[in-house]
C-alpha cells in the first residue's frame, strides 16, 4: 500500500511533467526556442518586445513614493543573501565530500534569464537579476538544508510544517524508532553521488 506522501510524489512528478509540456506550448506559441540554455526570440518578435518597453524615466516617475522610499530595504538584503550563498558554498564544498551527500548544483536552483527579455528597461532588468538571484539562493539552501536533514536527522515533525521539502515523504514517521534504525542507512545512501550509477 503506498502512503499518502509517496502518492504526493508521483502526483509532483506528473504536474512537473505537465508543466514541462506547458512551458513547451508555451515556446512554440511565444515563438522562442532554447539555444545553449538561453531562450532565443525570432527577430520581428524581439522587436515587437522593444517597441512596447516602458521607458526608464516614467517607469520612474510613474512610481509610488513609499515604493521608491522602501528600495534600499529591498536591495540592502542583497548583503546577507551573498554571505548566505557563500556560506552554503563553502559548507558543501567541506561537509558534503565527507558525508557522502551529492552536491547541490547551483544551475538548477539559481537562474538568471528574465534580464535578457526586450520589453524590460533597464530597472525592470535589474529587479528580474535582484529577484532570480534571491530565490535561486533560497531554493539552493533549501536543497541544502533537506539534503543536510536527510543524512542527520529523516524524521518527521509531530505537527506537519507548512511546506515540507521535496525529500520529507521519504522520512519515517515521528516516534518510530525501529523505522529510523532500520531506514536510516537507506536514506543515507539515496544521497550518495554515486547512487545513479550503482542503480545501473
Amino acid at each position: 500500500m503506498t502512503s499518502p506522501f509517496e502518492r504526493l510524489k508521483a502526483l509532483l512528478r506528473e504536474s512537473r511533467a505537465e508543466i514541462d509540456r506547458d512551458l513547451a506550448e508555451g515556446r512554440a506559441r511565444l515563438r522562442y526556442r532554447m539555444e545553449r540554455g538561453r531562450a532565443v526570440f525570432d527577430t520581428e518578435i524581439r522587436d515587437a518586445h522593444r517597441a512596447i518597453r516602458e521607458r526608464l524615466p516614467g517607469y520612474i516617475l510613474h512610481a509610488r513614493p513609499r515604493v521608491v522610499l522602501t528600495a534600499p530595504v529591498i536591495y540592502g538584503l542583497i548583503v546577507p543573501f551573498a554571505a548566505l550563498d557563500l556560506c552554503v558554498a563553502v559548507y558543501q564544498a567541506i561537509c558534503f565530500p565527507v558525508y557522502g551527500i551529492a552536491r547541490v548544483r547551483r544551475g538548477d536552483h539559481i537562474i538568471i534569464d528574465r534580464h535578457r527579455l526586450a520589453y524590460l528597461n533597464g530597472l525592470q532588468k535589474l529587479n528580474c537579476l535582484y529577484c532570480g538571484y534571491v530565490n535561486g539562493v533560497i531554493s539552493l539552501v533549501r536543497e541544502v538544508a533537506a539534503r543536510t536533514e536527510q543524512y542527520w536527522c529523516p524524521i518527521r515533525h509531530a505537527v506537519n510544517p507548512a511546506d515540507p521539502h521535496d525529500r520529507y515523504g521519504d522520512f519515517t514517521d515521528y516516534g518510530d524508532a525501529e523505522a529510523f534504525q532500520s531506514r536510516n542507512k537507506a536514506l543515507r545512501e539515496d544521497l550518495h553521488p554515486d547512487r545513479d550509477a550503482r542503480e545501473r
